[in-house]
């Protein structure tokens, strides 16, 4: 399968700092649009929230700033499932632009899927379980993310 690209941008002036490079938060702000766009294509998007009461909330983000990324690049996310069970989604996202080879940033996500009314945990409803389970069944052949299950700490 191709990569998932869920996300394209170019780098924006109000995104980058005084060395003309993407500031640290605006990393988290892609891989997160890009995630949106995965919401909306497991049927979680904006009329789904109104009528169900559901959304995904994320519980914890790893982010990894791997090569310097400058103003007016065009950029992408690819997004891969690492797996997902009853309420939860892990999903890795990675940022990309032409020409290179290698991953920009990475970012590996726990995401909790939520009844807004309490809000608390609920399940996942039968049809987005179909289609997060096309996505692995898709991704069958990828590689396993890079990026996935670190720990940060000194030796």
């Amino acid at each position: 399968m191709p990569a998932l690209i869920t996300y394209e941008t170019p780098v924006q002036a109000d995104w980058v700092d005084y060395n003309g490079h993407l500031r640290d938060a605006f990393y988290l702000l892609i891989f997160s649009y890009a995630t949106d766009a995965f919401m909306d294509r497991i049927g979680l998007d904006s009329d789904n929230r109104s009528t169900s009461g559901h959304s995904l909330f994320t519980l914890e983000c790893h982010l990894n700033y791997l090569h310097e990324v400058k103003l007016g690049t065009p950029v992408w996310v690819q997004s891969q499932v690492v797996g997902f069970d009853r309420k939860r989604l892990h999903l890795y996202h990675s940022l990309h632009r032409a020409g290179f080879d290698e991953a920009l940033a990475a970012s590996e996500q726990m995401l909790l899927h939520v009844d807004l009314a309490g809000p608390r945990s609920a399940p996942f409803a039968a049809d987005t379980v179909e289609r997060l389970q096309a996505i692995v069944d898709d991704q069958r052949d990828l590689p396993a993310p890079t990026y996935i299950g670190q720990v940060i700490g000194l030796p």
